[in-house]
């Protein structure tokens, strides 16, 4: 018998095109405009996550000076930010290996704008490209080694002061959705 790989999600989030995620940090406040014309499926799950409120208390949980600050395991929500920041496991598992319990397809292949700037937002994944889920990251500077393999879905408009001050243990306070006209 075959292996059978279980079917990637497709988020019901309909993509305007004018979103701006507002991130409601410990540290302050992040808004990024998403790429939905060049990540959709990353873009509405993003948003839909945010709009279920999935991300509201996780934590930051990885941390790597002048590369990435990486969010959205779910494994941290019941953790402090202390634990979290001593990298400890949790009740559900260690910061860093949760989802929401499926995966997307990756983008990065088809994203004509799939550039890992400084202040970049992009889904983290396993070995498998098409593995991404909850988790996302910020680029801490530029990171084009990342461009072949993972999908950049919105970039930073303000607060790069906020993203450069997160560190392991920081609290995602909340997620909300805006429209801004494209």
């Amino acid at each position: 018998m075959g292996f059978i790989r279980d079917a990637l999600y497709t988020p019901a989030y309909e993509v305007v095109g004018d979103e701006v995620a507002v991130l409601d940090t410990s540290q302050g406040t992040i808004r990024v405009r998403l790429d939905g014309a060049g990540a959709p499926v990353h873009v509405a799950n993003f948003c839909e996550l945010a709009e279920k409120g999935f991300y509201d208390g996780l934590k930051f949980h990885r941390y790597v000076p002048g590369f990435v600050i990486q969010g959205g395991c779910p494994n941290t929500r019941d953790m402090t930010p202390e634990a979290v920041a001593r990298g400890e496991a949790g009740p559900t598992g260690r910061p860093g290996t949760g989802g929401p319990g499926y995966r997307i397809r990756q983008e990065f292949t088809t994203n004509p704008r799939n550039s890992h700037e400084d202040g970049a937002l992009a889904m983290a994944r396993s070995m498998d490209p098409d593995s991404a889920g909850s988790q996302f990251y910020f680029c801490l500077g530029p990171q084009h080694g990342l461009d072949s393999g993972y999908t950049v879905f919105g970039q930073t408009v303000e607060g790069m002061d906020v993203i450069s001050a997160l560190r392991q243990g920081d609290v995602i306070n909340s997620v909300t959705i805006e429209h801004v006209g494209a």
